[in-house]
């Protein structure tokens, strides 16, 4: 798959963000074991150094979720590919995005989540496209807020390809 790629944010610029992300997670939930709920795949990378800039107590929770069935734009139906393992009834829920772009599927993901019961559920997502939404869904934690373009890198793919690049890229066919 050839292709350009434009470098949006470089891997030094993600690194110092997702450090304050974690601070301010923290500060936000002194003294409570967070949750933490991974969307796969695109976000694994994003939380695998996100909950490593998180001090305290930390779970891991992995939910597939499918949406863009290997497109550059949202097919609008959501999927879920793989479930929790374990209640979060009672606990305090990160959930983990790599970017949320039009809503539908955050928007499912947390009415979802909602009825099983968690004290908390928050929302941080590596990237925000607020210009693309469809629905309004709130994000707690915003890394970095970005215009109405492709973007891979970083866990991001197109066609399960490009997940592997240390920054995030605009991808330009």
């Amino acid at each position: 798959m050839s292709a350009n790629l434009r470098v949006l944010f470089s891997a030094e610029q993600i690194a110092a963000r997702v450090a304050e992300l974690g601070r301010e997670i923290r500060a936000a939930h002194p003294d409570q074991t967070l949750t933490v709920i991974c969307v796969l795949k695109g976000s694994s990378l994003f939380m695998a150094d996100l909950v490593r800039a998180i001090p305290g107590d930390v779970r891991l929770e992995f939910l597939g979720v499918a949406s863009y069935h290997g497109g550059t734009s949202s097919s609008g139906a959501v999927q879920i590919t793989q479930d929790l393992r374990a209640s979060i009834e009672g606990q305090a829920c990160l959930i983990v995005e790599d970017i949320v772009d039009t809503g539908l599927t955050m928007d499912y993901l947390l009415r979802t989540l909602a009825v099983r019961g968690p004290r908390s559920l928050r929302v941080v997502s590596l990237l925000d496209k607020p210009g693309n939404r469809e629905i309004e869904v709130a994000v707690d934690y915003v890394g970095f807020t970005i215009p109405d373009e492709f973007v891979v890198g970083y866990g991001l793919d197109l066609g399960e390809l490009y997940r592997n690049l240390p920054y995030v890229a605009v991808y330009v066919p």
